[in-house]
């Protein structure tokens, strides 16, 4: 379900690239799905990524008294809740420890072929532990190397119409409908990675309207970063909504086990998509949100060589024990004899005898309404970020990078290096009712050359030479992720995903 307001579509342009009987289709999808089951995406006004992530290098204002009350509601049962707190303390000493001394050699490397023949138990493990996987050599280097090239060559053949952050010299890219990263998106390999990787998610309630195995795509930026420091800073964060997690019913409920109190939160499933198909993760209606759909992997693929100290992303490398603590920090403060007066938040005592449950503040750490969450050493003192949050090992061309949608991750202040570092924004996104109807109104935005629905408005591409149309699409399985052709009913598992492929298509006028 959509939380946005109704809009009109607006009128159909000439397409570059586009045949007649291509546009004729796209008339009669346009006509088909005109009274729309779900609402469209209001437009965004232009802004830059720098706005959207303007909460993390400094506390929000406090949160009004209501949300001591919702640590109330949340808090059932006091002795299990700090039953929870110190069990999770006490497994952080070694997880953080671990990281600490590995290093990103936490970070999972495997070769595609891996991904063909499906993962070892082992590798599933560390996997699930960790949340963050690099997949070696899908694409050859030359190709990914060419994507570059063709984006570079766009940019020059658009002179002053290219926007992005920051504005003096651009890292962050506003590109969204260039061929390159449309070829980039369709491509087999990164086609076969998102659909296993999808397919490592699961429900746990009854026909769940929801396809794991068939992945859509989500147009995003691009990033060209030359040497240097970077006017934009991506500190360490989770993505996807921040007070949400605890103030949105159907969100909350995906942390059920946690806040359960008890030994219970050692059950909680990372990978049980059912309770997040209906979680609000914009409650605020920010005019700067982040991704308004269900994205269980984010991703990038890489288009240059780069590694540590080159401007790379940095990731905590823990994904169930960071998620449990996050979720319990807001229910427990410092003792008031020991809270204040620390010159460095390496000195804010870890241990668990210094905390104490504390119902009565309405402080969240690091959430602000309508930003996403932010982690700092001192909200987050025991995950010892400064210690556990690593650079990727050095990746090629060609590479592709995921990360579990509730991973901690940041990006690197320092390019110290003497090349681009370049890459696609490519997530996972499986097939859900709001996700089809997202791809809907995207592909709408594409055939336009407008930004996604999720990015900043404006005119975008509209205007630009030489950008993608329908005709670069190459291949059904590209045409499917893209909404231009139906998804197939054949070999589906249960009577929820029969349903949302049945709807997707009637969303997406089949």
């Amino acid at each position: 379900m959509l939380r946005v307001s109704r809009v009109a579509a607006p009128p159909l342009l000439a397409v570059s690239g586009v045949g007649s009987g291509a546009a004729r289709t796209y008339a009669q999808l346009t006509r088909s799905s005109s009274g729309e089951k779900h609402t469209r995406w209001v437009p965004k006004t232009e802004t830059t990524i720098a706005e959207v992530f303007e909460n993390l290098t400094a506390e929000g204002p406090p949160l009004p008294p209501r949300f001591a009350d919702l640590k109330r509601e949340m808090c059932v049962d006091k002795d299990a809740m700090l039953h929870a707190w110190r069990g999770v303390l006490k497994e952080l000493e070694g997880a953080t420890e671990e990281i600490a001394l590995r290093g990103n050699e936490m970070v999972m490397q495997v070769p595609y072929e891996d991904i063909q023949r499906g993962l070892s138990e082992e590798q599933l493990r560390t996997l699930k532990k960790t949340g963050v996987i690099i997949v070696k050599s899908g694409v050859p280097k030359e190709e990914a190397l060419g994507w570059l090239q063709s984006i570079k060559d766009y940019v020059a053949a658009n002179p002053g119409k290219v926007k992005g952050a920051p504005r003096d010299k651009i890292v962050f890219y506003e590109l969204y409908n260039s061929k390159a990263q449309i070829a980039a998106r369709t491509h087999p390999a990164l086609i076969t990675t998102q659909k296993y990787l999808l397919s490592l998610w699961h429900t746990s309630l009854p026909d769940t309207p929801v396809s794991v195995r068939t992945p859509l795509s989500y147009f995003d930026r691009l990033r060209i970063r030359g040497p240097g420091p970077s006017g934009v800073t991506l500190a360490p964060h989770i993505d996807g909504g921040g007070i949400e997690r605890w103030e949105d019913p159907a969100y909350r409920s995906v942390w059920k086990r946690i806040l359960e109190g008890g030994d219970a939160w050692r059950q909680y499933d990372p990978f049980d998509i059912s309770p997040r198909l209906d979680a609000n993760e914009e409650m605020y209606k920010s005019p700067n949100p982040g991704c308004s759909i269900l994205r269980p992997w984010q991703g990038w693929t890489a288009m240059s060589h780069t590694g540590p100290g080159e401007g790379t992303l940095r990731v905590l490398p823990m994904l169930p024990l960071a998620t449990a603590y996050v979720i319990l920090r807001p229910f427990f403060s410092l003792r008031p004899e020991l809270a204040g007066g620390f010159n460095d938040a390496a000195d804010i005592p870890l241990d668990a005898d210094a905390w104490v449950l504390d119902l009565d503040s309405s402080a969240f750490p690091g959430s602000t309404p309508g930003k996403t969450q932010a982690i700092t050493p001192v909200t987050h003192p025991h995950l010892r970020i400064d210690k556990t949050i690593v650079s990727l090992p050095r990746v090629e061309p060609g590479d592709q990078v995921y990360w579990h949608t509730d991973v901690i991750h940041a990006v690197e202040t320092e390019h110290n290096g003497t090349e681009d570092s370049s890459v696609l924004y490519i997530p996972a996104v499986p097939l859900t009712e709001r996700n089809a109807a997202y791809v809907r109104d995207q592909r709408d935005n594409f055939l336009r050359g407008l930004p996604s629905p999720d990015f900043p408005g404006g005119e975008g591409e509209s205007q630009f030479v030489g950008r993608a149309g329908v005709g670069d699409i190459t291949s059904a399985d590209g045409r499917s992720l893209l909404g231009f052709e139906p998804f197939e009913y054949s070999s589906y598992v249960n009577e929820g995903e029969r349903k949302v492929v049945a709807s997707a298509n009637e969303i997406l006028g089949f």
